[in-house]
């Protein structure tokens, strides 16, 4: 993903405080992660779920990007394997 500038949310900030997620492991999610769901309807700016493993801990991170190329994190979150298949990418039914 190429974000011309990063901003936090304080949602995002928060949650990385209680979940022990870095900046540079949310940075390496952005750059070297997968997009697995695409929000093109989420305002104000269309979002997507991102999903990188950061020595080997799987790290998901909601990022918007607006038209400009700013990027801003919404949230970020170790997914749970009960609520994921173990791939980290297919929602459990």
């Amino acid at each position: 993903m190429n974000c011309k500038k990063v901003t936090y949310r304080l949602h995002a900030v928060e949650q990385m405080f209680k979940r022990n997620i870095t900046q540079p492991e949310v940075d390496a999610v952005i750059n070297k992660g997968e997009t697995i769901t695409e929000y093109p309807n989420d305002k104000p700016y269309p979002s997507v779920l991102r999903l990188g493993f950061v020595h080997s801990r799987p790290i998901h991170i909601v990022v918007a990007q607006d038209e400009t190329g700013e990027c801003f994190i919404v949230t970020a979150y170790e997914p749970s394997v009960f609520i994921w298949e173990a791939d980290f990418k297919t929602k459990k039914r």
